[in-house]
């Protein structure tokens, strides 16, 4: 939606169905409390309940903007795309780290080590960011679905709000002065490389490319005054339409008014001389002397271009922030009556929590050692506390709220019912004697049954071990975990759901958000070993994943009953007969879930050209166009691992390099260890 065209009057939900089960009543006792007031609420939903679905008919009883946070990139994309689907006439933007790679700049005083940051960028998710904050200006039917490094430091909001060019038709402006107000809110001249952010001029044509959009800005001039505005195809340049006025955005958040930048430069310098003697006091004389070459150089570049490397280490000044204060983030483009809700609450609230310490623990060797000026703690994520202050009313979403949702929520609701009458799995506990033996054969029951099987281990060790020991009964089983690369893993969850393997075997990766209606059986070894992994909120996220099937089962495997097993056991019965006295009143016979797999084609294609990317097959130019094709589809549908991944396969078919299969089960990458017995 452009600038010249009024959004709609509020957010409008479209969906297929309507609210099942115990939804209606959760949706009204959330919306009740939000207009009550109440500052937090908790919706304890369980797996396959529609929680999803709920929080779109909250948002749209409320209307309010709303930012939902999660706690990973996968599950927010997962999140982005539900939601564009509930609200298609409305602004859902996505915003997560805009960083494919992040190595943070580090300096280690016991090796005297210096780690310069390292960054690949991904420009597809640095135009949704943009998108984002422009949406949240110009309208108030948004969502915002981001990440935890939403509490990051951005740019001043008024900052980008006051440097915003404004075009009309009629309007008297000088080309060139247009030119240069550009410029100042960080566009580039591009006239013969024309990408986003940046503008090419042809005579009295001006051809602008904004940051956050696919299509780009005609503005035509008759002398000195604006002609024409139109939206154009940003590669054939055919109009698309035709507009009266249009607001083109600053390029980058981190943007500053010409005097506002004097001024900081002013103050760097400033901070530089009063940092530079106390170094020289403490003796420091390499740290003094590396400091003032390094920021004399950023100041240099600031004043020439208006922007350098690492400026957001100097973003206190060009806010105009005192030392300490608070930085701005996501949060401040919001308006104060916006609603936050807590997706996974019980692993992202931890996370937020976390954030401020590791951060600050960098960034003192940094300023201790010359490499950066005090400032630098200042471009920070969050407090805790800040992010508290920050949220006025939101809603805890989980299966196993923590401690802090007890301690906080005014309300809580509970949403057991699923809408396929799909109950929680049965429970098993069984002895660790003869657990493998025991295993094996509970697997080969789901395999002939065309059912897959999660087998959930407390050490990477032993989840290799199981699953090599596995593939010597017969049993198609491959493992996963945090040593397999992000690449890798989507690649072993569709040779499950699938069938290639019948069995996985992994550690704690297989908890919240992981959607296999394939699996009926969940294992998991040294139940009773109470910790962060066998814990009862862990236990239960992970039996979870056996309820979306009709035969779901969970079988324990330990040699006493802990307390979080007897808890998890015990919540985990409570709503198995609320489930069933559900369905036996309302004469329902409970059916597997079922989803169709967004990557369903891809994995084909990955499957096609397997042979052609280990070397083992012809291809020809048509191949590598159909390959580049589909990444660039994946990517603008933010299935970015499957973009990279087919990526890395043209890479790979580009340089002609040989086979790096490591075997029938495991995907390429993957380096099998030595073989071993348990």
């Amino acid at each position: 939606m452009n600038d010249s065209t009024p959004p709609p009057a509020g957010f409008s939900l479209e969906a297929p169905y309507e609210p099942m089960g115990d939804q209606p009543q959760a949706i009204a006792d959330l919306v009740e409390g939000i207009n009550a007031g109440m500052r937090f609420s908790t919706l304890l939903g369980v797996t396959g309940s529609g929680k999803t679905f709920t929080m779109a008919n909250v948002i749209n009883e409320v209307q309010r903007p709303t930012l939902i946070l999660s706690h990973n990139k996968t599950l927010a994309a997962q999140l982005y795309s539900e939601f564009k689907g509930f609200f298609p006439n409305n602004a859902v933007e996505y915003f997560v780290s805009y960083y494919d790679y992040y190595q943070p700049e580090a300096y280690v005083p016991s090796k005297d080590l210096y780690i310069e940051k390292e960054s690949s960028v991904n420009e597809e998710i640095d135009k949704l960011r943009l998108s984002a904050t422009r949406s949240l200006l110009s309208r108030r039917d948004v969502i915002i679905v981001a990440s935890v490094s939403s509490i990051y430091g951005l740019g001043s909001p008024r900052a980008y709000q006051d440097l915003t060019v404004q075009v009309q038709v009629g309007q008297q402006i000088e080309r060139n002065e247009m030119l240069a107000e550009l410029v100042s809110i960080q566009y580039k001249r591009g006239d013969l490389e024309f990408a986003r952010g940046h503008f090419r001029v042809r005579g009295d044509v001006v051809d602008i490319w904004p940051a956050y959009e696919d299509t780009s800005i005609r503005v035509e001039f008759f002398g000195d005054e604006i002609e024409r505005i139109c939206t154009i195809h940003s590669l054939t340049g055919a109009i698309l339409s035709e507009h009266d006025r249009m607001n083109i955005y600053p390029a980058k958040h981190f943007v500053v008014e010409e005097q506002t930048l004097e001024n900081s430069i002013d103050e760097i310098k400033q901070d530089l001389e009063i940092q530079y003697k106390d170094l020289l006091n403490q003796g420091a004389i390499v740290e003094a002397q590396r400091l003032q070459s390094r920021t004399l150089y950023d100041i240099e570049m600031l004043e020439e271009v208006g922007y350098c490397s690492g400026i957001e280490n100097y973003s206190r000044y060009l806010a105009g922030r005192g030392a300490d204060e608070r930085p701005y983030c996501l949060y401040d483009f919001f308006p104060p009556d916006f609603l936050c809700l807590i997706d996974e609450s019980h692993v992202t609230v931890p996370q937020i929590r976390g954030m401020y310490a590791g951060d600050r623990s960098r960034k003192d060797n940094l300023v201790n050692h010359g490499f950066r000026l005090p400032s630098a703690l200042d471009n920070r994520p969050m407090r805790f506390s800040e992010w508290e202050n920050l949220v006025s009313q939101g809603v805890f979403v989980s299966a196993t709220p923590g401690p802090y949702e007890g301690e906080h929520e005014s309300m809580r609701t509970e949403q057991l019912i699923r809408p396929t009458g799909l109950i929680d799995p049965t429970i098993s506990v069984r002895s660790t004697d003869g657990q493998v033996e025991d295993l094996i054969a509970e697997v080969k029951k789901r395999t002939a049954a065309n059912e897959r099987t999660l087998v959930t281990t407390v050490t990477k060790r032993l989840a290799e071990d199981v699953a090599e020991f596995l593939s010597e009964q017969g049993i198609k089983t491959t493992w996963l975990h945090s040593e397999i690369s992000a690449l890798d893993r989507i690649d072993i969850l569709q040779q499950l759901r699938q069938g290639a393997s019948d069995c996985l075997v992994g550690v704690n990766l297989l908890r919240e958000g992981l959607d296999l209606p394939e699996v009926s059986l969940v294992v998991i070894f040294d139940a009773d070993k109470q910790g962060f992994l066998r814990s009862e909120s862990s236990l239960i996220q992970t039996m979870g994943r056996a309820a979306r099937h009709v035969n779901g089962m969970v079988i324990l495997y330990a040699d006493k009953e802990s307390e979080a097993m007897r808890n998890a056991i015990a919540e985990t019965e409570r709503r198995r007969n609320l489930q069933i006295t559900y369905n036996t009143e309302h004469n329902i016979t409970p059916r597997s879930a079922t989803r169709r797999d967004d990557s369903e084609d891809f994995s084909e294609h990955i499957s096609a050209n397997r042979a052609v990317a280990d070397g083992g097959g012809a291809y020809n130019a048509d191949d590598l166009s159909e390959l580049k094709r589909l990444m660039l589809l994946a990517a603008e549908d933010l299935r970015f691992e499957e973009a990279a991944s087919l990526r890395d396969q043209i890479k790979t078919i580009e340089s002609a390099h040989g086979n790096n299969s490591t075997g029938p089960h495991q995907p390429r990458g993957v380096k099998r260890k030595r073989k071993r017995r348990i």
